[in-house]
């Protein structure tokens, strides 16, 4: 094991680590942003019968060709359709029907004349009615056809595909009422430090209330998987090994925060190499150098620190990917995009930085981003109260203002192609 690996070794060793998650049913409203794990087909023709776009007058379009202006073409109205309903009467010539939205079209009829550019000419324009035309209309005008959104038989989801808002509809007008999607992983959230106390607790001296718990099985939770939050754990080896034990047991992936340096009471290493085998302690960027990952009962066991940004950007940057990867989602990079700086930063650090910033769109179009003035590892309020990551490359080289960097769009679904 190297003592330092890159950003990308670390997302490739953890992401290579996990397995997919077995497959499980679930209904069609459960299963949106979800990952299909089958193709899905629909039972008919999406719409099974050519229908209306519009209200209007539903005919042959030879009936109306020589229409225009200055000498219009009449028509009588024989019968009104509405939606459901079904006319299997006979349109002869000189005759139309009138028709609603999503209404049938009748056999004899190949297009629709919109009702808003047909004159009444003798009645309400309703059946036994004449309405004139005063131009021509083409062959399928304002005509939805049969099978135009899907056929029988047809994969209309395929397997890796993410089930959109909308894709609930069209898989729902399609007869697929349940879905085959990867089990989201249930994820076991450990905070470890004997300072903590519950957020419903008033912290008494030397005591702080445990927010990462909270942060952490929100993010896990917004990765699409389960989370659960345990109890915490005290400073010392005993309980963490117990604590990491049993966890791996129950659940598919365990995150812990907090003692994952190398200090008197950072246990995380010791119990993971303990227990099974450790593969990664420290990962080469700012904030979140100190990361543990290893596999105890096969199960994955991240070591988070305990510096809330720190934690917060190695869950997203190492640990999302992960749980996206366990879930079958084939899209694992936030988007990024080029910005450039607007005040100057001196960087320092030999190791790639992430700037908590906040990206805005200049006058000439271009992206800008501008850091958060704290930049401190032990703070959530910054990352809150931005909307970007921006990247400072490894090698301390300052970075003046104007100069064009990377930020991580963290909001944005990784699927989005900026």
């Amino acid at each position: 094991m190297k003592d330092m690996i890159s950003l990308e070794e670390a997302r490739a060793l953890v992401c290579g680590a996990v397995e997919p998650m077995a497959v499980e049913t679930v209904g069609l409203l459960d299963a949106v942003g979800r990952v299909a794990a089958a193709d899905l087909t629909s039972d008919i023709d999406v719409s099974p019968f050519a229908h209306s776009a519009m209200d209007g007058f539903a005919l042959r379009a030879a009936e109306i060709e020589a229409a225009d202006g200055k000498a219009p073409v009449v028509l009588r109205v024989i019968a009104e359709i509405g939606a459901g309903d079904v006319f299997e009467g006979v349109i002869g010539a000189g005759e139309c029907v009138r028709i609603m939205t999503g209404a049938c079209l009748p056999d004899d009829a190949d297009a629709v004349v919109k009702y808003e550019i047909v004159a009444v000419v003798e009645g309400d324009g309703h059946a036994g009615s004449l309405v004139s035309f005063a131009a021509p209309t083409k062959v399928g005008s304002n005509v939805r056809p049969a099978g135009e959104e899907a056929r029988a038989g047809e994969v209309v989801v395929r397997a890796g595909e993410v089930v959109g808002a909308a894709g609930v509809g069209f898989l729902a007008g399609c007869g697929v009422l349940e879905v085959p999607v990867r089990r989201r992983p249930r994820v076991a959230i450990i905070a470890t430090g004997s300072e903590l106390v519950s957020p419903a607790e008033v912290p008494g001296p030397g005591k702080i209330r445990n927010s990462n718990s909270y942060a952490m099985a929100a993010c896990a939770s917004r990765a699409g998987a389960v989370p659960h939050i345990l109890p915490i754990v005290e400073d010392t080896y005993e309980a963490l090994r117990a604590a990491v034990a049993a966890a791996t047991e129950e659940y598919d992936f365990v995150v812990t925060t907090g003692g994952a340096a190398n200090g008197d009471y950072d246990f995380i290493k010791p119990v993971v190499a303990d227990l099974g085998e450790l593969l990664m302690a420290t990962v080469n960027m700012r904030p979140g150098k100190a990361q543990t990952f290893g596999l105890v009962n096969g199960t994955p066991v991240f070591g988070l620190p305990g510096n809330p940004a720190a934690a917060y950007v190695g869950f997203e940057l190492i640990i999302r990917p992960a749980l996206r990867t366990m879930q079958g989602y084939g899209f694992l990079d936030h988007p990024v995009v080029r910005a450039r700086l607007t005040a100057d930063e001196k960087n320092r650090d030999p190791r790639r930085i992430f700037l908590r910033g906040t990206l805005t769109r200049a006058d000439d179009g271009a992206f800008e981003v501008t850091p958060a003035k704290n930049q401190s590892s032990g703070l959530f309020g910054p990352i809150q109260k931005t909307n970007c990551m921006a990247i400072m490359p490894e090698g301390g080289e300052p970075q003046p203002a104007g100069t064009m960097v990377d930020c991580i769009l963290l909001d944005v679904p990784e699927e989005v192609c900026l």
